[in-house]
């Protein structure tokens, strides 16, 4: 049974009732599963199982220390992507021996910091960022052990603003570059090179794309090697996608995935990273939001909500699909077909257009749903509307694990000074 499913005609969490959440808690409100981040979780573990690996749940993907603690439990590790999320990953019980820090930007503060933490090792970005670590190490009397993160040119599909493994992408070194700059890291003193970093892109469908770009990884392991490197961990980064669209989408299956990179790395003596982070926390949260008004117009009709672009960008952002439920149980095939929108006074502001729901009315609830992963996290607080708070729940029973500011906390950040 889905962790998000209609029990007695009500949109269910595990054994929860949404509308209970929305009654106690309010609307906009993010609810996630612990059964589904534990399923989502154990079932990467189990298929390395039988491998030298580390899942480095990818923090960005929802940070929410809850969901961080949950998971360290399970025995995962973190991938980072600031000085931020490395203290929100220890704070939650994550050892530093199992972070791995990545990212363009890394400023050298993040730097000293992670040093000082004792973590796995530093996804390296470009030749620059080596030579600041180097000379940050070496400040600390130090050495950081890294992998330099390669682009291999290979389009993963899917929205460009995901995309992360093309020459014309910001990220990684290029592939034709490699060589050289491994030759650099060799010759720093506060430098350890110890494994080659790839990471394509986002919500990916198909695993060709990480099949190419792991053969083309797999083979500049073995020049490495061949130069001397001592080459002992590969990391695949994330990006395997999941299920929006129930009617469309079909995707490989974690097993089918590991079971490709356990075929191509057999006997290479590599220890292997992966950094899921949608896949593991994106099924397993939803967006919980009332009716506001149902707009009949000339042309279309509308849903407004209380939950905007906001609290959820996706959509906005990347044109992203979520699928919509109505939390009260349709209890005939009566449908009428709505865009839904948020108050935000902006266009963009828009879930779904022409999407065929039951008919609603003024105070229901819906559930925008895959909301657990890159949801919360690019919350933001435009048009002084608070940031929504998040819920955790096991079984019949929730926690609020981030709470709604009151106007009050969000002013209070705010001077204005003295000569106005």
């Amino acid at each position: 049974m889905s962790d998000f499913h209609y029990s007695n005609g009500q949109l269910c969490v595990e054994n929860l009732p949404l509308s209970r959440i929305a009654e106690a808690v309010g609307t906009p409100v993010y609810v996630y599963s612990a059964a589904a981040l534990r399923h989502n979780y154990q079932i990467f573990a189990g298929a390395c199982a039988h491998m030298d690996a580390l899942i480095a749940y990818s923090v960005k993907a929802n940070s929410n220390l809850a969901v961080l603690s949950l998971l360290a439990s399970l025995g995962a590790g973190a991938d980072v992507v600031s000085g931020g999320e490395l203290e929100r990953a220890m704070r939650a019980g994550i050892a530093p021996h199992k972070i791995v820090f990545s990212g363009v930007g890394k400023s050298r503060d993040e730097m000293r910091k992670a040093l000082s933490a004792g973590i796995y090792q530093f996804n390296i970005e470009s030749a620059p960022e080596l030579v600041a670590l180097n000379d940050v190490a070496c400040a600390q009397n130090t050495v950081a052990a890294i992998a330099l993160r390669i682009n291999p040119d290979v389009s993963a599909g899917g929205h460009e603003k995901i995309s992360t493994g093309k020459a014309e992408n910001k990220f990684g070194v290029n592939l034709d570059q490699a060589r050289d700059v491994y030759k650099q890291a060799h010759d720093l003193p506060g430098i350890e090179v110890t494994g080659v970093d790839m990471h394509i892109g986002s919500q990916i469908d198909n695993l060709a794309p990480f099949e190419t770009a792991l053969l083309k990884g797999l083979d500049l392991v073995l020049d490495l090697r061949r130069d001397g490197h001592d080459i002992r961990t590969f990391d695949m980064g994330g990006g395997l996608g999941i299920v929006y669209n129930q009617d469309e989408d079909t995707l490989p299956t974690v097993a089918d995935y590991m079971d490709m990179v356990r075929r191509h790395t057999k006997g290479l003596d590599l220890k292997m990273i992966f950094e899921p982070g949608r896949a593991i926390a994106g099924n397993a949260g939803v967006l919980l939001s009332r009716v506001q008004y149902v707009k009949h117009g000339s042309a279309r009709n509308f849903l407004i909500l209380d939950a905007a672009m906001n609290d959820l960008l996706r959509p906005a952002l990347y044109g992203a699909y979520h699928a919509i439920k109505p939390v009260a149980e349709p209890k005939d095939h009566q449908r009428e077909t709505y865009d839904i929108v948020g108050p935000v006074c902006e266009t963009g502001d828009t879930f779904a257009n022409h999407r065929r729901l039951s008919v609603m009315k003024d105070g229901d609830l819906v559930a925008m749903l895959a909301a657990g992963a890159y949801g919360a996290v690019q919350a933001g607080q435009y048009n002084t509307r608070p940031l929504v708070p998040e819920v955790l729940v096991r079984g019949g029973k929730f926690d609020v694990i981030r709470k709604r500011p009151a106007l009050e906390d969000i002013l209070s950040l705010e001077n204005v000074p003295t000569w106005l």
